[in-house]
């Protein structure tokens, strides 16, 4: 359990909802510090494919968008620092602008497998693509099919893991498809035997 993720998170109202709920209160520490990824966080974040970033407007609406690459789409800059490639969509810049007036977001990262969720806070900032050449490098991949427009820069300032409670789990096409390949090989040589079979007695 990170303490530094409960000091940002629990706010007083926090506070009042878990006392109303008869839950214990945490003591939280009082080290200001960010944050640091460990060798756990890094290779969770190294293989995952997609996560949700929250953030919030000027009004107080909050906007959680999905973001999906490759697996490693999210690069580890360093310990305190992540950053992705910002690839046109749907042209709406909703997330953009809200970190315009208010850099803080949270993302949700993944593994339905492992049944498996790290949370972050983080700051955030947009470069433009010629903003950082190391960086715009880092985070290009040639292969991938979109129109890269931005970098998201994310300082990261907390997080925690959740437990795997209430998590359904899930699977890619790849993996499934790694799941039942002994099956269909297994299925093909029987498919043949019975072939063999039914020419050396003479059937159809």
């Amino acid at each position: 359990m990170s303490y530094r993720f409960l000091e940002v998170a629990v706010t007083p109202s926090v506070r009042a909802a878990q006392a109303d709920m008869g839950v214990e209160q945490i003591r939280l520490g009082s080290d200001s510090r960010p944050d640091a990824l460990t060798e756990e966080e890094v290779a969770f974040i190294a293989a995952c494919n997609s996560f949700f970033m929250a953030s919030v407007s000027e009004t107080g609406w909050p906007y959680v968008q999905h973001r999906g690459g490759k697996g490693g789409f999210l690069k580890i800059v360093d310990q305190q620092t992540l950053a992705f490639a910002d690839y046109r969509g749907n042209r709406q810049y909703i997330s953009a602008g809200n970190f315009a007036a208010n850099d803080r977001a949270c993302l949700f990262l993944m593994d339905y497998v492992r049944r498996a969720r790290l949370k972050i806070y983080v700051h955030v900032e947009r470069l433009t693509l010629g903003a950082d050449q190391s960086l715009t490098e880092l985070v290009s991949d040639p292969t991938y099919k979109g129109r890269a427009e931005a970098i998201f820069r994310l300082r990261l300032e907390a997080y925690d893991w959740n437990c795997p409670q209430h998590i359904t789990p899930r699977y890619t096409e790849q993996q499934v498809e790694q799941a039942v390949a002994p099956l269909r090989e297994r299925l093909q040589r029987l498919e043949t035997e019975n072939a063999t079979l039914r020419a050396q007695l003479g059937g159809p």
